[in-house]
């Protein structure tokens, strides 16, 4: 068994991020509305401090370890967004933050966690490289681990952004999420399970990485073979085995976009709205714009992020 999150303890984990997280804006999204028969609101994650959503989970869970006190510092594991996050809450709490990064993380992330103060240890582009490596920091460096997703406190971080959908729009029958490790959509079907349980649930991922599409016909966390896409924060083997705990009795259906998909969304995204989103941040707005998705109801996207290199989105963009 899990303890279930209460809307008492999703509301003061929102009350804790008042001043460090932006309560970020829901935008309308009408031509693209028009087009798949329902409203449609963007979740503008991409406008917090870091960038991205991570700094909620971050936040919750590194705040945490510093009130123990007597903690010299945090170490994590990231393809950039958590890390950036990590590092970005360690700072403010005057603690050592030490960054696990994959040799092929994007460039401006990598100078995002290192202009935060952080340390970056690089390692081969293989999750449980990662992985080994910040459990290995952690104990020999006497640093408390901040997962990117399996914790019980970024989860809960994270679902403080389902429930400001939720809050701000009464008539979402729909959310679509993106989903790496699922720590956003474990922490979003807390919010939907403890404020609105009719609401449809969907995760969004690249068909490079199916780990939900493979967890949902296993019933279980099963890794994949591998995982190749442009959208670089969504490429975890396999889902959590804490979050999958929380999406499996809430979320039954994963859309799988490619990266011409992906792509297209982005530029939709820029030329439509000036919205500058990473690869993973689109991938919401590409199930739907595919038609792979259709919604019943006014539906949310969660755009997560926005942190891209320059050239790299001028290559997809144009």
């Amino acid at each position: 068994m899990i303890a279930a999150v209460t809307l008492e303890s999703l509301r003061a984990a929102a009350r804790a991020l008042e001043g460090v997280a932006v309560r970020t804006p829901m935008l309308d999204l009408p031509d693209l509305g028009a087009r798949v028969g329902a409203p449609v609101a963007l979740k503008c994650e991409l406008l917090q401090p870091t960038g991205a959503f991570k700094i909620r989970g971050a936040y919750n869970a590194v705040s945490r370890v510093a009130a123990q006190g007597g903690v010299p510092g945090v170490v994590t594991q990231s393809s950039g967004n958590h890390g950036q996050a990590v590092a970005f809450t360690a700072r403010q709490l005057g603690l050592r933050a030490v960054v696990v990064m994959p040799e092929t993380a994007p460039q401006v992330k990598v100078n995002a966690v290192r202009s935060h103060g952080a340390e970056v240890v690089f390692v081969p582009p293989v999750a449980t490289a990662r992985s080994a490596k910040a459990d290995e920091l952690a104990q020999t460096g006497g640093l408390t681990l901040v997962p990117p997703y399996d914790d019980p406190n970024v989860i809960l971080g994270q679902a403080t952004c389902g429930l400001e959908i939720l809050d701000a729009n009464p008539e979402i029958g729909t959310i679509l999420t993106p989903i790496g490790g699922g720590g956003l959509l474990a922490g979003t079907a807390c919010a939907v399970s403890a404020l609105r349980p009719t609401v449809r649930l969907a995760g969004v991922e690249p068909t490079g990485a199916p780990k939900l599409s493979a967890a949902l016909a296993a019933g279980a966390p099963t890794p994949i073979a591998e995982a190749r896409s442009i959208a670089d924060g969504l490429l975890p083997l396999s889902v959590g085995r804490l979050t999958w705990r929380y999406i499996a009795p809430v979320v039954h259906e994963a859309v799988a976009v490619t990266d011409e998909e992906i792509a297209t969304a982005m530029k939709l995204l820029f030329w439509e709205c000036g919205l500058r989103v990473e690869p993973s941040g689109a991938v919401s707005v590409a199930a739907l714009q595919s038609g792979k998705f259709r919604p019943a109801s006014p539906i949310a996207l969660v755009l997560t992020g926005g942190n891209v290199d320059p050239a790299r989105f001028h290559e997809l963009v144009g």
